[in-house]
């Protein structure tokens, strides 16, 4: 097993507007993305479930020619309103981190 933190290139969020997140997790090289993309961890399912939403909310691309996965999930408080400590959506991937791939 290994932790998306220590095989990922990049795992970053950010604001998609004031209502959505979007969440990349890129990798070196396409060996590895392929590896990943077969154990089939990454997927909308995962980030509903991590994240709180309705699955349906999920949207969810692989992008193999850039070796990564896209997710643009609804933010569960709008950037700016009361409550919302990340205004710009930039530490919302954390939760990705210590999520175990069986490669």
């Amino acid at each position: 097993m290994a932790l998306i933190r220590d095989i990922a290139k990049a795992c970053k969020s950010k604001n998609a507007g004031p209502f959505e997140l979007t969440i990349d997790v890129v990798f070196d090289d396409l060996k590895l993305f392929e590896r990943v993309r077969e154990t089939g961890v990454i997927c909308p399912a995962l980030f509903a479930r991590l994240y709180k939403v309705r699955l349906e909310d999920v949207q969810f691309t692989e992008y193999p020619a850039g070796r990564a996965f896209k997710a643009t999930i609804p933010r569960l408080v709008a950037s700016g309103d009361v409550g919302d400590t990340d205004v710009y959506g930039a530490q919302q991937h954390a939760p990705l981190l210590d999520v175990e791939i069986p490669i």
